[in-house]
């Protein structure tokens, strides 16, 4: 039998990306156990992708070693948020003062997160990450979705720097201002947070997926060209369930101002809630062994604040624990997904040889 295809799709969220840290970090433990003692989860799967947060999650997971394997384990993807997630989402007070809830402007400053981004990547191309990829951002002037897969990265007009693939996929609405990129080819994009048309980018890596050879891509017989959704193992990881009411008798009257922060959470919400419909309903068409290789992992948020960017030592802490909860309560579902994740992983030595950045055929 054929491995499957694997794919780990990661939601936008801002901060709340914590939570599929301490997730991906307790998978990535159980591989390691089970595998080898420095095992790095993005070996472990065929196509990364993410939306915002989960773009730059991905982005960190796809970083290169000089053998073409994973460079960094999630926990460093963790340390970034809990150690910079403070100089990247703060908000000065005088900025509070002239710009209230950023009605005027963006809330905050992209000056922090250019310098994190630009020391964390330097000059790394996206025709370099190990794996396909699926990085999302839309384009302003365009009008259109803008897909970034280190697939198709072998021309110039396809090529990026990471470090501005991680800033316009971030680039959220009403938080940062939009980022104004150029591909190795000169030509240059409007770009915003790819979360306001894929928060939930699962369904985006499937198409993706369809499209791509894979078994002569890593050189493996055992793994299918152009996969089908039984061909697959899909692991989708949200950044929190936001279960915030909003009573008719607030908005019964609301005006376009009242409207703007209940309307994007809704709307992000509602992304990744029918993007997991869709999934559901593909998966469960399939019988049930095929059927059970769709994973959505969406802990709720317990004590931990909805909002993107609250990064107080108490919030970090709630986010910390509501994944450990997750984690708790859901341990032999993690353990057979890492199990599954070994028994369809590349061998060592095609992942070695195989050359990423190609053009699609």
């Amino acid at each position: 039998m054929k491995k499957k295809i694997t794919i780990l799709s990661i939601d936008g969220g801002g901060i709340r990306g914590i939570i599929p840290c301490i997730i991906l970090r307790y998978i990535e433990e159980q591989i390691q156990l089970l595998d080898h003692p420095h095992a790095k989860i993005g070996d472990y799967f065929d196509l990364v992708a993410g939306s915002s947060t989960g773009g730059l999650l991905a982005s960190i997971l796809l970083y290169p070693n000089e053998d073409k394997t994973a460079n960094y384990s999630i926990k460093t993807a963790f340390d970034l948020y809990t150690q910079k997630g403070n100089d990247i989402f703060n908000v000065s007070f005088w900025q509070r003062l002239i710009n209230p809830f950023g009605l005027f402007s963006e809330k905050i400053s992209e000056e922090q997160l250019e310098k994190h981004l630009a020391d964390f990547f330097g000059n790394l191309e996206l025709k370099n990450f190990i794996k396909p990829s699926l990085i999302t951002a839309y384009d302003l002037e365009n009008r259109r979705a803008k897909l970034f897969n280190s697939y198709n990265a072998g021309i110039d007009s396809n090529n990026f720097l990471v470090k501005d693939i991680c800033r316009a996929t971030s680039a959220a609405p009403t938080y940062f201002s939009p980022a104004q990129i150029k591909s190795k080819y000169g030509q240059l994009f409007t770009l915003i947070d790819g979360g306001v048309f894929a928060n939930n980018p699962a369904l985006c890596a499937y198409a993706e997926a369809r499209k791509i050879p894979f078994g002569n891509l890593f050189e493996d017989q055992d793994k299918p060209n152009f996969p089908v959704m039984k061909n697959m193992l899909i692991v989708s990881v949200g950044t929190g369930t936001v279960l915030k009411k909003y009573p008719y008798k607030q908005f019964e009257k609301a005006g376009k101002l009242k409207w703007i922060t209940p309307i994007i959470d809704i709307l992000l919400s509602a992304n990744s809630e029918t993007v997991d419909y869709q999934l559901s309903q593909m998966a469960s068409s399939l019988g049930k062994r095929n059927g059970q290789n769709y994973y959505r992992i969406n802990p709720s948020l317990k004590n931990a604040s909805s909002d993107m960017d609250n990064v107080n030592k108490e919030n970090i802490e709630a986010l910390i624990q509501a994944g450990l909860s997750y984690v708790d309560e859901n341990k032999e579902k993690l353990h057979l997904l890492a199990k599954k994740l070994i028994r369809n992983k590349i061998s060592k030595k095609n992942l070695s040889t195989t050359s990423f950045g190609i053009s699609a055929v």
